[in-house]
């Protein structure tokens, strides 16, 4: 068999200190790979105005499999001014890099598992009676990923036909004296095959791994048309399921239910926005951005990343602070879509080791405000847990 090409994209921040973790991790586990390095990120807008260059799109549409970092946005004005002279008031306009890299490659289907390690002092706990209990959590969210509010169809100002379209709705006369130059607008915009498309993988994850039911998360009793849609579909496919139970929640119950009886839940299935969010609120049941992974799929092209962002505040502390934990499992997942399951396995095993044992912990699973200070409290630095990791494998 050959060996996989890996697009490497660190990009921002404190991705270009736990990517390589990971790619460590690979290497010591007997998994063998090229590796080519790929352009991503704030720099690349600062300098060249796209922060997703081309070169980088023509080396994922060769070879196939990235394995991203994480990037920096700030908001429109602020991101104007940071580029380079030459490149100001040409009309430039910065759209996340990997929002545009999931539309680009129709990513459509992301993969979010949230799993306890035991061990771990970042699990959630409740009260039961007199003492306390750690409900075992394991879900995995699939994310509509190319959909809803991040499809980028949006406007300050619309343009007068849009303005116009707009208006032939009943409720928009509640807005007809607004002038436009106060008025935003962003489109939440579902399609039938998409959402047929995620709650299929969400079933077939399902029945693959034994999960006795799918939650579709929703809000189909406010948003009647786009999360009507989601929920519809997935009751068809769920009839092809017949022994795979359909539950359907509202976003805002669910995350409160989170907090009472995560155990109850397997696989949930929602739109871009709901799925960013439930899965978010999941990670913090098992410890946090720090163990949060996930797969970027589409029918060619896949992109793995942990699911932090870049924490610029992090990333210049020398020696590095962060948990390199989800990165590393990005990667387990990159093996998994390449058919190395025992590979992956293996590597899992040797994180829950090493947080199962205790004696190595970055500064959130110490649960410290971060900064130089934490290695003083106990910390161990990015490197070290790697090394771990890498030990008990």
């Amino acid at each position: 068999m050959a060996k996989p090409t890996i697009v490497v994209m660190p990009g921002d921040g404190i991705g270009k200190i736990v990517t390589p973790e990971a790619v460590r991790v690979l290497d010591a586990a007997g998994f063998h790979a090229n590796y080519v390095h790929g352009d991503i990120g704030w720099d690349f807008w600062i300098r060249e105005g796209n922060p997703l260059p081309d070169r980088t799109i023509d080396l994922l549409r060769r070879h196939k499999l990235g394995l991203f970092g994480a990037i920096t946005s700030k908001p429109k004005a602020q991101a104007d001014a940071e580029l380079t002279p030459e490149l100001k008031g040409k009309g430039l306009s910065y759209f996340s890099p990997i929002v545009r890299m999931r539309q680009l490659f129709d990513l459509d289907i992301c993969v979010r598992p949230c799993q306890t390690f035991p061990g771990n002092p970042l699990n959630f706990i409740r009260r039961k009676g007199d003492g306390f209990e750690e409900p075992k959590v394991d879900a995995v969210i699939f994310r509509q990923n190319t959909e809803c509010l991040y499809s980028g169809v949006e406007w300050t100002d619309p343009p007068a036909p849009v303005r116009a379209a707009l208006e032939t709705h009943p409720k928009m006369a509640a807005y007809k004296k607004v002038a436009g130059k106060d008025l935003a607008v962003s489109c939440r915009i579902f399609t039938r095959t998409a959402c047929r498309r995620i709650a299929q993988a969400a079933f077939e994850h399902a029945k693959r791994f034994g999960y006795k039911s799918v939650t579709v998360c929703e809000k189909p009793n406010v948003i009647r048309e786009t999360s009507g849609m989601m929920e519809e579909e997935a009751r068809k496919v769920a009839a092809e399921f017949p022994g795979i139970r359909l539950w359907a929640t509202n976003i805002d119950a669910q995350m409160m239910w989170l907090t009472k009886n995560p155990e109850d839940y397997g696989v949930m299935v929602a739109g871009n926005m709901f799925g960013d969010i439930i899965s978010d609120g999941f990670a913090g049941l098992v410890g946090g951005l720090g163990f949060a992974c996930s797969a970027n799929l589409g029918r060619e092209v896949a992109v793995f990343e942990p699911t932090h962002g870049s924490a610029p505040k992090y990333a210049g502390l020398s020696p590095s602070i962060v948990n390199p934990i989800a990165t590393i499992l990005a990667g387990c997942m990159l093996l998994e879509h390449v058919g190395q399951t025992e590979l992956a396995e293996r590597i899992r095993g040797a994180v829950q080791q090493v947080v199962a044992e205790g004696k190595v912990r970055t500064y959130d699973m110490l649960r410290l405000a971060g900064g130089p200070k934490v290695f003083e409290q106990g910390a161990a630095s990015t490197q070290q847990m790697t090394d771990a990791v890498i030990a008990r494998l």
